[in-house]
């Protein structure tokens, strides 16, 4: 056995001291990895994270040299997109110098380079450069005046106001001349003369100046008629002799007028004691009795039945001219329908309505569009797509659809839009909705998420009413639904929201009853299942009605509210409802009952004001349906005092209550035998109704606010600056 020597000992202890001290120095050096030259980088691969075009990102690795002695390294040159500054051309061994490296696309794409470095020998390091660029994401459609540009660094879209006096469009071809100011553009007016003083010149945002007949020149009421002079304007000049002038209209004694002046006198035989009605003639005096000749039925003289043509068509409009529009819900309209030569649009739609003499439908053609398209032939005029104009609103939605659309101004249009949250799909009762206001020409000129605890509550609120007075102000109800599919029916309560004229919000309230349509009259909101109305200015209610809304309508003068107890649900019973009842505006005290005869019965909730020519005068008159032994009974009450201008039989079987119907010129269309719910949203959904027209020369749609979902002169959604009731 080997005994250990003292240098033996010595020499273990040296070499465990000289292995301490070298696997000391081995921990200090950093991990290097790279290539076989005594020269390193401190990582081989130099990875950068998405990019957005236009923006840069910066990071650094490390030099080290192993070596006992400074190295000299010569470096290529790297191509853009990076950039690399700092790289030593001598390292010695006990310097770490730092390299940056910048990564700044221009062009978007992946991207890969190698930096080389040779030493003095001849071997290498390198490191791997890899970027990948992504393209600048579309920002929002800037409104006028106004412009949108991606800042790469903030990695968001930033909004700028152009400088006063840079040229914009308004929208509006009855803007001049227009520039920005303040973030608006504005113009000078454009002023329309023809040089007729027997036309009525106005300018259309879309089409710029037209001229049309003027309304007729009134009389003076004391035998003097109107007359128009192309140069001078109205006039007057004696009227007729014989021309009924006063209140006494019987055969023994009229008032009359006779060279200019209104006197009574003992009429002749056949004097015209008693005016026309759409289905009885004039009456005309024998001796003295004033002889009418028998009513006659009224017969329908054009007719369509969706359902025998296997068509989901339920909602009717009527044009300017009396040509007539059929759609239906995500159904293809049929333009000109009772034309000679109909035409049916090539994609679906739903919910049409008229706009500047267009026709203005929703979700056309793919949802989330509204277009814009000629009246006749279905040509588009223009198209919105809120995916499109404002890609951050995409973002949060899984998909966007329409929900409403309201007329504000003819230079400014409502589109209220329906989204699913991003992530949720068409199972979700959660919803999200974006106001956006439209100008003429389908720019946009506001969009806002609506918010409220009621609309985030995921029970599918839904908007059920929407409307706007003749200020341009926007007033929306909405309401939890209380079943899944379309149409909707609304729940309780109701949120009430009231927006400027570009959609910036005004006030809100909530109300204890279910939601529904909204009518507007003399800055009264009129909600349809409510007994107050509401001030336009703040929501407040005015008084307190003995009946409920319904689909009201109303002059300046007059609200008449829907029969009660009539409908237009297919499956309700109407109740027995004798009565319509008048109400003045201004303090809503009752101006006027009209009664119908014992029996009958008032049966549809819609109503509608036309005019109607007596005497020389055009008479404001509350049209309605009623049944007397079963029969369909068209009803014409005068607005002005409730007294009856007509009671008219129709000749047709009824399917359902009369569900809806529109005046045009002459004529009066109506539509029935829808079989899915009237007062829900969108109304009569997936129905195949039957449409038909009746001729009734003489009577005119009247001025008037916007009544219903489907009501009103082209379901407008709009108060009209009506004149007074007569």
């Amino acid at each position: 056995m080997r005994r250990e020597t003292r240098a033996d000992g010595w020499g273990r202890v040296l070499a465990v001291l000289l292995a301490g001290m070298l696997g000391g120095c081995r921990e200090e050096q950093p991990p290097l990895v790279g290539s076989s030259s005594q020269v390193r980088f401190s990582q081989e691969e130099l990875a950068f994270p998405a990019t957005y075009v236009g923006a840069s990102r910066e990071d650094g690795v490390r030099v080290v040299s192993a070596g006992r002695s400074p190295v000299r390294v010569t470096w290529n040159q790297v191509r853009g997109p990076f950039l690399v500054e700092g790289l030593p051309e001598r390292v010695g061994p006990s310097e770490e110098p730092a390299v940056r490296v910048r990564f700044a696309p221009s062009v978007a794409g992946t991207f890969s380079a190698t930096l080389v470095g040779t030493e003095e020998g001849g071997r290498t390091v390198t490191l791997r450069l890899l970027g990948e660029a992504r393209p600048t994401p579309p920002c929002p459609t800037p409104v006028a005046c106004h412009r949108f540009t991606f800042d790469a660094a903030r990695e968001e879209c930033v909004e700028e106001v152009l400088e006063d006096g840079t040229a914009c469009d308004p929208g509006n071809a009855c803007v001049l001349d227009a520039v920005c100011q303040q973030g608006r553009c504005k113009g000078r007016e454009r002023v329309c003369d023809d040089g007729n003083a027997c036309t009525t010149d106005v300018c259309g945002p879309l089409d710029g100046c037209q001229s049309v007949p003027a309304p007729p020149c009134p009389g003076d009421g004391a035998c003097r008629e109107g007359w128009c002079d192309p140069q001078r304007g109205c006039q007057l000049k004696p009227a007729p002799n014989g021309t009924l002038c006063g209140e006494a209209r019987g055969c023994d004694l009229a008032d009359v007028c006779v060279e200019g002046a209104c006197v009574k006198r003992n009429p002749p035989d056949n004097f015209m004691c008693a005016p026309a009605s759409p289905c009885q003639g004039e009456g005309r005096c024998r001796g003295s009795e004033c002889v009418r000749p028998p009513p006659t039925v009224l017969v329908p003289d054009w007719m369509y039945d969706a359902a025998a043509e296997d068509r989901k068509l339920h909602d009717l409009l009527v044009g300017p001219g009396g040509d007539v529009t059929l759609a239906g819900f995500f159904e293809k309209p049929v333009l000109d329908a009772a034309g000679d030569s109909p035409v049916g649009a090539q994609v679906t739609g739903r919910r049409c309505m008229l706009w500047n003499e267009r026709l203005l439908c929703m979700d056309l053609p793919q949802q989330g569009k509204v277009s814009l398209m000629e009246r006749a032939t279905g040509a588009p005029r223009w198209s919105f797509d809120l995916g499109r104009a404002r890609p951050d609103i995409a973002q949060k939605s899984s998909t966007l659809f329409m929900a409403r659309l309201a007329v504000m101004a003819p230079d400014r249009l409502a589109a209220l839009f329906e989204a699913y949250p991003a992530g949720q799909d068409s199972g979700t009762l959660c919803r999200l909705y974006y106001l956006v206001v439209l100008d003429a020409a389908g720019g946009l000129v506001s969009a806002r998420l609506l918010e409220d605890p009621l609309l985030s509550e995921c029970n599918h609120p839904h908007p059920f009413g929407l409307a706007s007075d003749t200020a341009g102000d926007l007033y929306v109800t909405f309401s939890p639904t209380v079943n899944s599919g379309a149409p909707l029916r609304a729940g309780a309560p109701t949120l009430v929201m009231a927006f400027s004229s570009d959609g910036v919000p005004r006030w809100r309230r909530t109300l204890p009853f279910p939601g529904g349509e909204l009518g507007l009259v003399r800055g009264l909101l009129m909600p349809e299942g409510g007994t107050e109305p509401l001030r336009t200015s703040d929501g407040e209610p005015v008084g307190m009605l003995p009946l409920k809304l319904g689909r009201a309508v109303a002059t300046h003068e007059v609200l008449v509210p829907s029969p009660e107890g009539a409908t237009m649900n297919p499956d309700t019973v109407p109740a027995h409802s004798p009565r319509l009842q008048g109400y003045e505006v201004r303090g809503l005290a009752p101006a006027w009952t009209y009664r119908l005869p014992v029996g009958a019965s008032f049966v549809s909730k819609e109503l509608r004001l036309g005019t109607w020519a007596e005497g020389g005068v055009r008479r404001t008159l509350v049209l309605g349906f009623a049944a007397e032994d079963q029969k369909p009974v068209l009803m014409g009450v005068r607005a002005g005092d409730g007294s009856e201008a007509f009671r008219c039989e129709l000749g047709y079987t009824p399917r359902t209550v009369p569900q809806l119907f529109e005046l045009g010129p002459g004529a009066l269309t109506l539509m029935d035998g829808a079989t899915t719910c009237g007062e829900c949203d969108p109304p009569f959904s997936d129905s195949k109704a039957r449409f038909q027209r009746f001729t009734l020369p003489g009577l005119e749609p009247a001025e008037a606010p916007w009544p219903g979902t489907f009501g009103g002169p082209g379901h407008d959604h709009h108060e009209d600056p009506v004149r007074a009731a007569q």
